[in-house]
């Protein structure tokens, strides 16, 4: 038996313990706003935050989960979240929308750590979410614009 603390809510998971997050928060759980990609923490897609901390759900096992677990289906109750998501809605950032999830959890974990990031901190930290349609001067301007920064597409 875990005990996963997700969106503020505790959920009893009768499931092993090494189980990835991702799993528990999707099949589980029944969130699924966060995205299976590649399976080993290279693509982003599963991006959520523990503790305020961008990490990859789909190798953290649910035994080492042991923080408060934010998915993206709670970004709209969370000010930085909302500003991002708000940012990216302005610029049309999505083209097939599957990796923006991972993408937003990040960039809002970034903006969480540094308010006001340069260029450069957010290409590096944002280097390891990948995106198919290379949406990725779009995502530097929402980020930028989030940030309160660059608002010009």
């Amino acid at each position: 038996m875990v005990t996963l603390n997700i969106n503020g809510e505790q959920y009893e998971l009768d499931v092993p313990d090494d189980m990835p997050l991702l799993w528990a928060i999707r099949d589980v759980v029944g969130l699924k706003g966060t995205k299976f990609g590649c399976g080993i923490a290279q693509c982003g897609a599963c991006t959520v935050h523990m503790d305020g901390t961008a990490i990859r759900s789909c190798t953290t096992p649910v035994s080492a989960a042991a923080g408060e677990i934010t998915t993206i289906e709670a970004m709209e109750q969370d000010p930085v979240g909302k500003r991002v998501q708000q940012a990216w809605l302005d610029l049309g950032v999505a083209q097939c929308g599957y990796c923006q999830g991972g993408q937003i959890m990040n960039a809002t974990s970034l903006l969480k750590q540094n308010s006001a990031p340069s260029k450069d901190e957010i290409i590096n930290a944002m280097a390891g979410n990948l995106c198919r349609c290379g949406t990725y001067n779009r995502i530097l301007v929402a980020i930028e614009r989030a940030a309160g920064g660059e608002e010009q597409a």
